[in-house]
């Protein structure tokens, strides 16, 4: 599987753009982003930092579209920008962005109330990045079952209710809150939480789940059976995620996506998951990258991907999706600041 291409990278198969064709490129891509409409000679010669007659234009379009960079609109005599032209763009000429200090709290607004189960962080980091970006906010956690149990905390919510949080290195990573059949006290649940801690810590979490179900220790103690069998029922399944999405609504304000048939084409890879959830986790961990135009299922080829693998022990990462028109400088800036906030709350 390709890496995806990361700002500043140098290909050897780049061309080796003149001024002008740079300049001409830039504008139709500043236009062709705003607009969402192929751009024609004339319109690019009247453009910001285009200094060249509606004839110069037409023969560096000509060049731009020879090298791969530019394509016809449908119907249009105008060009838009190719995948290639979109990789390029991103890779060796776009400028990057910097998040003002009243998003990036606004980043840290939003995670920090759910930084201690890593479902609900993910949730939130998806729907985050969707409003953020106005496209589709994806993330993505592999299961954990291997991993083993590191920490954990019983802590009495009411006579009824009790909070079991689950640790791995050190950071929570489940938790979850117990509707008791039979009330227990403070003092009860300080006693279960070290029989628990007892039969359980060391252990991989698929073994836990199944300690609570059927360890005979655990079911030898009064209070600590009526816990297990409630964190049983309450914990049915390993801790992985499906591949989280938000923003359906934002998506299809963009005008590549007013035809609702391919809309829907869309959301249904994004609800079946794969092959989003393997491209999402390929590449570097702790970098965001792009890939422009996605193979894998021919709705997904005029899209990209930006994507943040999480570093660290937990397989997982978070991504925009959208159309090769996209804000990228803006979108990289947003999956970076939200991919590493989310690293760091779960490393905390």
């Amino acid at each position: 599987m390709l890496d995806p291409t990361v700002p500043g990278h140098v290909d050897a198969s780049d061309p080796a753009l003149t001024e002008r064709q740079r300049a001409v490129f830039r504008a139709l891509v500043a236009l062709h982003g705003r607009s969402a409409a192929p751009v024609g000679s004339e319109r690019l010669a009247r453009a910001e930092g285009v200094r060249l007659s509606g004839g110069s234009v037409r023969a560096v379009l000509v060049e731009l579209e020879d090298l791969g960079l530019l394509e016809r609109g449908q119907s249009s005599a105008g060009r838009v920008p190719s995948a290639r032209g979109w990789e390029l763009y991103v890779r060796a000429l776009m400028e990057p962005a910097v998040l003002p200090p009243a998003l990036r709290a606004e980043v840290d607004r939003h995670l920090l109330d759910s930084r201690r189960d890593v479902e609900q962080l993910l949730h939130e980091a998806s729907r985050l990045l969707a409003s953020l970006t106005q496209q589709l906010g994806l993330a993505v956690a592999a299961s954990l079952d291997h991993e083993r149990l590191s920490g954990l905390d019983l802590q009495p919510l009411s006579e009824r209710r009790a909070l079991l949080l689950l640790g791995l290195s050190g950071r929570a990573v489940r938790t979850l809150v117990l509707e008791l059949d039979t009330p227990l006290s403070r003092r009860d649940l300080a006693e279960v939480e070290d029989v628990l801690r007892e039969r359980l810590l060391g252990h991989s979490l698929a073994e836990v789940r199944g300690r609570l179900e059927a360890d005979p220790e655990l079911a030898r103690h009064t209070a600590a059976r009526i816990v297990a069998r409630v964190a049983a029922a309450t914990w049915t399944r390993p801790l992985s995620t499906p591949l989280l999405a938000a923003g359906a609504g934002h998506i299809a304000q963009q005008p590549e996506f007013s035809d609702a048939r391919q809309l829907g084409d869309v959301l249904r890879v994004v609800e079946a998951g794969s092959p989003l959830d393997r491209l999402m986790v390929s590449g570097i961990e702790g970098q965001v990258g792009v890939r422009v135009g996605l193979a894998g299922a021919q709705v997904l080829a005029g899209m990209s991907l930006v994507s943040y693998p999480l570093p660290g022990s937990l397989p997982g990462a978070v991504a925009v999706l959208g159309p090769l028109r996209m804000d990228y400088a803006l979108t990289l800036a947003v999956v970076d600041a939200v991919g590493t906030r989310v690293t760091d709350l779960l490393s905390a």
